[in-house]
């Protein structure tokens, strides 16, 4: 027999229960334990209704499920036999949004909405790091400008944010989809109200671009829209990107 390959993954932070936060649980379930970090709704959202991620008890001992509050900070550890002193600070910032579809009606009304969808900022030192691969519509105040979210970004050393779409009607325009970028959960980068006019100013921060959709012109280097998000100062993330801080 081979001998087993220790994962260099620890533990991995779920921002949501949507498709794209949780399928690559089922590819770390080869009988290694590591950390699980998530709202309880978001547990449950998985745990209660969705028996394939029961393959994830089969490491020896199992993963290990971490709760985070929904306007908390935890301080995390990623082994099991971890001292009195936090490897880093998280701390959970609520995003609004919604559950996904496949969530029953049932188990729906029993779960917080302010944990359907989070961000995250790892503290670690002095640096922090703001991640929000979903920033829903509805995390904008009154007045149309962003939510507590843009305060996290201001004060960040880099800031990993959603970047999905382009434009509110892309996916209609191109026949993906009946909804808008808003009505499933995305602010656009552009238009009124979109990632670009929101964005805060003059940040120290970097700023990256992810979860970005095959549909969004700005993965076409030669596209007026992929110069538009490097004239604003953005970045966008790549298969093996490392950053450091």
């Amino acid at each position: 027999m081979p001998e087993q390959v220790e994962s260099p993954i620890g533990g991995v932070f779920l921002p949501s229960a949507d498709i794209d936060s949780v399928a690559g649980l089922l590819h770390l379930r080869e009988f290694q334990s590591f950390f699980v970090f998530a709202t309880p709704s978001v547990q449950s959202a998985l745990q209660k209704e969705n028996r394939v991620f029961r393959v994830l008890d089969r490491a020896d001992p199992p993963v290990k499920w971490v709760r985070l509050s929904s306007k908390g900070r935890l301080g995390c550890h990623l082994e099991e036999e971890s001292g009195s002193t936090p490897e880093f600070l998280c701390t959970t910032v609520p995003m609004g949004g919604c559950y996904p579809d496949y969530v029953s009606e049932e188990l729906r009304r029993t779960l917080v909405a302010e944990e359907a969808t989070s961000a995250f900022v790892i503290h670690k030192g002095d640096k922090k790091l703001f991640y929000a691969p979903a920033i829903p519509a509805e995390t904008k105040t009154a007045n149309g400008h962003a939510g507590a979210w843009s305060s996290w970004i201001e004060n960040s050393d880099a800031a990993f944010v959603d970047g999905t779409f382009w434009s509110d009607d892309e996916l209609i325009k191109t026949g993906r989809s009946k909804k808008t970028a808003r009505q499933i959960g995305h602010v656009p980068l552009s238009g009124p109200g979109g990632m670009l006019e929101q964005y805060p100013k003059n940040i120290k921060g970097r700023k990256i671009l992810i979860h970005i959709n095959n549909t969004n012109p700005i993965l076409d280097k030669d596209s007026p829209q992929h110069r538009a998000v490097l004239d604003a100062g953005f970045e966008m993330a790549y298969d093996g990107m490392e950053l450091e801080l």
